[in-house]
């Protein structure tokens, strides 16, 4: 298998890396930490350690040291696409190099073996209640799934530390393979109630086959969508919610089905995952508000009225970025280019151009620009996924892509249980106390 293969060669490199960092300069102080730090969700603190992805302030997402753009303009396409292979994205995670168009069909050839999901699974979801939450099932059905992990099964029988990555690659191959069908199976369900078992066609690629397992109407264009959406949601460092959660379960040796449902339940909470339907949820709002798309002046008004009124508009600021997300770039540029005179696409457009101007005057937010939420759900409202609870499970299919290379590269370099120590209160004041004690 090519994964396989590429990451056994580059592992004595790395392992010669990490071993020198904690064995020779493990004393090296890389950062300090506040007392604010500490009592705000542990904000900024520098402290997890992975290569896949990393958010620098100023040019936003960097995919193994790749700025978006570069990413999109570098990545292999398909024959007749216009964005890039999900394969290639993959390929490009695990690896650190940018696939041929071989390669990265390789990866997805590799995927169109190991798609099939267990009747068991099927079966499970089926027998849940109606009202049930897509996430919840999404979730439940990752975790039903561990039930055949590699992982699991061969640490039991006693293999060596140096080969975990070896079956956590399997699983994440499986996982990762599975995550579109058992999706579709349960938006079909869930919002149509059809229960027929979806089919992955190898001879498609992962966001043509999910375009086509969704039943959408407009197939090739929801494919380019897809493609570009489970791209641009794949990873985001190690430190949100989601990537950070399968980073600390994983930690404990816990298989890759058991970090990622862990992971998704993380990415189901509001202040996580649920942003893209809220943003979507305020655009039309503003469009029912006005019957169509208000004039500058009429959104600048209404944005006022909104912050007056003791509400956010959701899409905009970002706990890292300063300057507007470039996934919200791409996926505007996306709409304009495909349909710029969409009511939804022109709107979200001007509220671009608007919001951050109210935000600077009202002097709050610090980060006024938009991020990645403000523009993904008018997206897949235009194709016509108008369910809004659903896009959660989108998000998650992306965000597998590179949690599970996290992952494996943390098997791979026998990255140790994460445990970080605990203060009291009355020990913070303490700490506080001394310090206004000390000379400046």
């Amino acid at each position: 298998m090519i994964l396989h293969d590429k990451i056994e060669a580059q592992l004595p490199a790395w392992r010669d890396r990490i071993k020198s960092l904690s064995k020779e300069h493990a004393e090296v102080v890389v950062d300090h930490v506040t007392v604010g730090q500490i009592v705000g969700g542990m904000r900024d603190i520098k402290s997890l350690l992975t290569d896949v992805s990393f958010v620098d302030p100023a040019e936003g997402i960097r995919f193994r040291g790749m700025s978006i753009p570069e990413l999109l303009k570098a990545l292999p396409k398909g024959r007749g696409n216009k964005m890039p292979l999900v394969g290639g994205l993959y390929y490009l995670l695990m690896i650190g190099e940018v696939p041929s168009r071989d390669q990265a069909m390789e990866v997805e050839a590799e995927w169109a073996k190991r798609a099939a999901v267990p009747d068991y699974v099927y079966k499970m979801l089926k027998s849940m209640p109606k009202e049930t939450h897509p996430m919840t099932l999404f979730s439940q059905a990752v975790l039903a799934l561990q039930n055949n992990s590699a992982f699991a099964h061969m640490y039991h029988e006693g293999m060596k530390k140096d080969h975990y990555w070896e079956p956590a690659l399997e699983d994440s191959l499986d996982l990762t393979a599975k995550l579109p069908v058992i999706a579709a199976f349960i938006y079909r369900m869930k919002y149509f109630g059809e229960t027929k078992k979806p089919k992955y066609n190898p001879k498609f690629d992962y966001g043509a086959n999910f375009a086509r397992m969704l039943k959408v109407d407009d197939k090739k264009g929801y494919a380019e969508l897809a493609r570009l959406y489970f791209i641009l949601h794949s990873d985001h460092e190690s430190g949100n919610v989601s990537a950070h959660t399968m980073h600390l379960v994983g930690s404990a040796l816990s298989d890759p089905f058991l970090s990622f449902s862990a992971s998704l339940n993380g990415l189901a909470g509001p202040l996580h995952g649920l942003a893209n339907q809220e943003c979507l949820g305020w655009l039309l709002e503003v469009h029912k508000q006005f019957g169509g798309v208000p004039t500058r002046d009429e959104l600048y008004k209404f944005a006022w009225e909104t912050l007056n009124g003791g509400k956010v508009i959701p899409g905009y600021g970002h706990a890292v970025l300063r300057v507007p997300d470039p996934r919200f770039t791409a996926q505007l540029d996306f709409a304009k280019k495909r349909f710029p005179d969409d009511d939804l696409v022109r709107l979200a457009d001007m509220v671009f151009d608007v919001v951050p101007t109210v935000l600077k005057e009202q002097g709050k937010a610090k980060n006024p620009a938009p991020n990645v939420d403000a523009i993904s759900g008018t997206l897949q409202y235009y194709y016509g996924v108008r369910e809004f609870d659903f896009y959660t499970v989108l998000f998650g299919i992306g965000r597998a892509l590179g949690v599970t290379a996290n992952y494996v590269w943390a098997r791979a370099l026998g990255m140790p249980i994460e445990r970080p120590k605990s203060l009291t209160t009355k020990m913070l004041e303490d700490a506080v106390a001394k310090a206004a004690q000390t000379p400046a």
